[in-house]
């Protein structure tokens, strides 16, 4: 497929939904300002309605709304990864609205059903594959698919990319080493992990902490990608106390630390759905702590 995957090697930003303060309805107005904000600051990929855009909690119809407020926001400029899963006709209307909408590309999130094997993710990508006319990333959280079965899509041209969420260091160098540039490879662990993916042979990452603070993680791929190293832990640092509150409890903090965050920053993209956790009014004071020097540093890159 005519598709430059190297357009995929920088931040790849996963914003929440924003629903109404009953959690009943999603507002894609508000996500289609945010967007056009933070592809101001330099975004140029956005993951609409996936993992911390509470996927498992949306309907088809709603994913299909942030694609297309994701893609009005981003305009011409920018790419637009639409996430598809659950059941299969589930992920083939998502991805059928997903491309009218004007997503560039696809990615198949991880399979949450009991009893996987290889050999049923294979038919099920197979068929997504055949269905959906668009470029392919796959979400890897856990053993299925397998970095073999992996390999094994990589001879589609379709299949251009690795979400890869599994944080064993030794495991993904020699899953790179094997893929030798054939597909793009992704931290899927957002900066905590990034700088070491990146050593391994990532050129991306995932950003939660992008939607608070997005010039900072941009200045932080930069200097990965530039071999400056020392700069990019610098970053890091000053982005840990989302990461780390973000992971507390399991990472059940992932999606409700950072709406309480965009609130507090004036963006209010309403409470998480259930079952993810909210933030208690002590937690908020904590979180209005912990940002306060990242905002500044943030600020301090402004022009």
């Amino acid at each position: 497929m005519d598709f430059d995957r190297t357009r995929l090697s920088t931040v790849q930003l996963v914003p929440p939904t924003p629903f109404s303060q009953d959690g009943r309805t999603v507002l894609p107005e508000v996500l289609e300002d945010f967007v056009r904000a933070v592809h101001q600051e330099g975004i140029r990929v956005v993951l609409p309605g996936a993992g911390t855009g509470e996927f498992h909690s949306l309907s088809s119809a709603e994913v299909i709304s942030c694609v297309r407020a994701t893609r009005k926001g981003m305009g011409d400029e920018g790419v637009v990864i639409a996430p598809i899963g659950l059941g299969l006709g589930h992920a083939i209307e998502t991805g059928t609205g997903a491309i009218e909408a004007g997503a560039d590309a696809l990615l198949v999130m991880p399979p949450v059903h009991p009893y996987l094997s290889d050999a049923g993710v294979r038919d099920y990508f197979e068929v997504l594959m055949e269905r959906l006319p668009r470029p392919f990333l796959v979400y890897k959280k856990g053993p299925f698919p397998s970095d073999e079965m992996l390999i094994e899509l990589g001879a589609s041209d379709q299949f251009v990319g690795v979400k890869y969420a599994v944080n064993d260091l030794d495991a993904f160098t020699r899953f790179a080493s094997r893929v030798d540039g054939r597909f793009g490879l992704y931290c899927g662990t957002a900066e905590r992990f990034a700088p070491f993916f990146h050593l391994a042979g990532a050129t991306g990452y995932t950003s939660g902490a992008g939607n608070v603070c997005p010039r900072l993680t941009l200045s932080m791929h930069r200097a990965l990608s530039e071999g400056r190293y020392q700069d990019a832990m610098r970053v890091l640092a000053l982005l840990r106390p989302i990461e780390d509150g973000r992971a507390r409890a399991a990472d059940s903090y992932n999606i409700s630390l950072l709406k309480a965050a965009l609130r507090l920053i004036g963006r209010d993209f309403g409470p998480p759905r259930p079952p993810q956790r909210q933030v208690t009014e002590d937690e908020a004071r904590e979180i209005r702590s912990l940002l306060q020097p990242i905002l500044e540093a943030e600020a301090a890159l402004g022009g």
